[in-house]
């Protein structure tokens, strides 16, 4: 009997003996000993800014000794309403290029199976594929103009002329938000990005 009683105590000094440790542990890192933490309530840990995917390459395109870098970033809380930001910066670290474009430009239909009946997840899984395939081999070509080309109504003339007599310029093909088909390629004498067909 005094053995279970014994043990009873010691166990009940110990349980009080840690309480009491815990409690100033607590109490020592606190700022204020007074105030019960309470942790916060916001949750909103997703915004506008969230950066959800980012897809980058390497390529010729203003240097034809240096690649330059192009780089996809989906911004948003969501990857259904998120904006796909388009950037290009020189070997030299230059920006040539910035545009942004909603996330359902990327949205390529032929990729669904039945565009109709999709659901939300499998428009998202499309967007992420379009965003790694954005930047495929196959979608620069050089001379961005061909010789035998005509100049396109929308485009500037100063531009697309500047770009048709390089016959080393490399054009980058890819959509935009409205859906066209747009090509960009490197103007040397104005030192920036163009549009030379859409």
């Amino acid at each position: 009997m005094k053995k279970t009683v014994l043990f009873a105590v010691s166990a009940a000094v110990l349980l009080q003996l840690t309480s009491c440790l815990n409690t100033e542990r607590e109490v020592g890192t606190s700022r204020n000993a007074d105030r019960v933490y309470t942790p916060p309530t916001t949750t909103a840990r997703v915004s506008d800014r969230t950066v959800l995917n980012t897809v980058r390459a390497s390529h010729y395109f203003s240097n034809t000794k240096a690649k330059d870098n192009f780089i996809l970033q989906l911004q948003g809380p969501k990857i259904m309403n998120g904006q796909a930001r388009f950037i290009i910066v020189s070997s030299t670290g230059d920006t040539l290029r910035k545009e942004v474009m909603p996330a359902t430009a990327l949205l390529d239909e032929r990729q669904l199976d039945d565009p109709q009946a999709a659901t939300v997840r499998d428009k998202e899984i499309a967007i992420l594929r379009g965003m790694n395939s954005f930047f495929a081999e196959d979608r620069f070509v050089q001379p961005a103009v061909s010789k035998t080309a005509t100049q396109p109504g929308e485009v500037d003339a100063e531009s697309w002329t500047s770009v048709k007599a390089d016959s080393r310029a490399v054009g980058f093909d890819y959509v935009t938000a409205a859906g066209k088909e747009r090509r960009i390629a490197f103007d040397k004498k104005q030192q920036k990005a163009v549009v030379v067909a859409e």
